[in-house]
């Protein structure tokens, strides 16, 4: 008469774990990347045959819902998601990895990118500028909050030069020769003495800026011009430069055509004591233009010396100038830049992080520049359902879990970065509602068992007595 009791405490102590997991879920309604866990149960059987009868209900076990949850929007540019199946790895102070989908991370005070929980954030370190990764998985750690400096290669600078100037300097390299760099009044060059001059700001090797001048004037022929490359002479520290030649780095001819465009540049290099090279196309061309040789910087072996191409719109392609699609002119207009540009930037202070879709951390600077810090590293398993929860949203391996697989993510089944956004928890509270019903109504009714048997009970006591 009392086996129905057994059954009945059996189902009362399965749905107060089956409760739990349901209490626990609706807690963690709000919880960043907290997954969502269910209890199953499972009949118990102590006979077989035809009179079997059951012994009740136990705990069978507790899995978790491993979808995404919602996504919700941040202003944090070190807020992300992962938007399919993966989690984030954080490292310990003992080098253990653990796993979270809560992508609330942040810069701690020593350039560590962090969990909410302290653990540091694996990823692969990358190439600056190819993006290409640098070797294992790592900390992600900004050991530099600057961009580097560097130096310029490259002037771009894209003239019109009035075709009815005069020729102010008369005679072969006349405009050379009128430059003075050790004038002690400054007036290096004087007005009367060039139709036009222009400057641009250059980068040395240590990021500091500069000023290259170019003086022009129109030549013996209409067609010809000539032009001198000059710095500050101040800053001249070529090997040997002195006197005169103190700022002045080369010299050339610019010749033009009858509709006006260029189809022919020459060029000297003034080595700082007086000496010119000629330049040949042939031989003396980096990319199809001519370079000069400022030093600021003043090594004594003159290994600081840069080498600066002299781009004017047009190329050398092995047998004739090219003309770009826009290129230095001879117009019937008044001399005039028409647009200038240099390569080469000084150093730049960290001012902001991005993070894209495939988990490249890139980082914007004062200067600038863009450049690829880090790939954040996420992780899959066979068997997710064998991870140990071990509490601050975060979970460990285990033998059942296996291995971590780690990739890139969007890679290998790994699902991408939702740059700027946190994952919501996944539990339905409706449906925790009406679960929490239904073992209500689960346990009134196994209660009522209990209480059916004591009456039953208590009546045959009362027959027999």
């Amino acid at each position: 008469m009392i086996y129905g009791i057994g059954p009945a405490i059996s189902a009362i102590k399965a749905l107060v774990k089956k409760l739990d997991v349901s209490a626990n879920n609706t807690a963690n309604v709000q919880t960043q990347g907290f997954k969502a866990s269910s209890a199953s149960l499972q009949d118990v059987s102590a006979s077989t045959g035809t009179s079997q009868v059951g012994l009740g209900t136990t705990l069978g076990g507790i899995s978790q819902d491993y979808s995404s949850g919602s996504f919700e929007s941040t202003s944090s540019a070190t807020d992300m998601a992962v938007g399919g199946t993966g989690f984030f790895i954080g490292k310990d102070s003992s080098g253990g990895d653990y796993y979270t989908r809560d992508g609330g991370f942040h810069f701690d005070k020593n350039g560590r990118f962090v969990t909410t929980s302290g653990h540091v954030v694996q990823g692969w370190e990358l190439d600056p500028v190819t993006g290409e990764v640098q070797g294992a998985t790592r900390d992600v750690t900004l050991t530099s909050f600057t961009s580097p400096p560097e130096e310029t290669t490259h002037v771009k600078t894209i003239i019109n030069l009035n075709s009815d100037a005069d020729d102010k300097s008369a005679g072969t390299n006349a405009l050379a020769i009128a430059w003075d760099g050790d004038d002690p009044d400054g007036r290096y060059i004087s007005d009367n003495a060039y139709e036009y001059r222009t400057s641009i700001k250059v980068y040395d090797g240590v990021g500091s800026t500069h000023d290259i001048t170019l003086y022009f004037d129109k030549g013996d022929s209409a067609s010809t011009w000539e032009y001198v490359v000059t710095a500050d002479p101040a800053e001249d520290k070529r090997v040997g430069a002195a006197g005169d030649n103190l700022g002045l780095l080369a010299r050339g001819t610019l010749v033009f055509d009858d509709s006006g465009t260029v189809s022919d540049i020459t060029m000297e290099i003034n080595d700082g004591t007086g000496n010119w090279i000629a330049q040949n196309v042939s031989t003396d061309l980096i990319n199809g233009h001519f370079t000069y040789h400022p030093d600021f910087l003043g090594t004594a072996d003159g290994s600081s010396q840069m080498s600066i191409q002299l781009d004017f719109g047009a190329s050398y392609n092995g047998s004739s100038w090219v003309n770009d699609s826009l290129s230095s002119t001879q117009h019937s207009a008044r001399s005039n830049t028409v647009y200038y540009s240099a390569d080469g930037y000084g150093a730049g202070d960290l001012q902001s992080v991005t993070v894209s879709t495939d988990g490249v951390i890139g980082g914007t600077y004062s200067n600038g520049q863009t450049l690829h810090l880090f790939q954040v590293a996420i992780a899959r398993f066979n068997n997710p359902q064998g991870l140990n929860k071990i509490g601050g949203n975060l979970y460990a391996k285990t033998s059942e879990s296996g291995d971590a697989i780690v990739g890139r993510p969007g890679t290998n089944g790994l699902g991408n970065i939702v740059p700027n956004a946190l994952e919501e928890s996944n539990v339905d509270i409706a449906k925790e509602s009406v679960r929490l019903i239904l073992i209500k109504r689960a346990f009134q009714a196994n209660l009522n068992v209990i209480r059916t048997e004591e009456e039953m009970t208590g009546d045959l006591l009362d027959i027999l007595s």
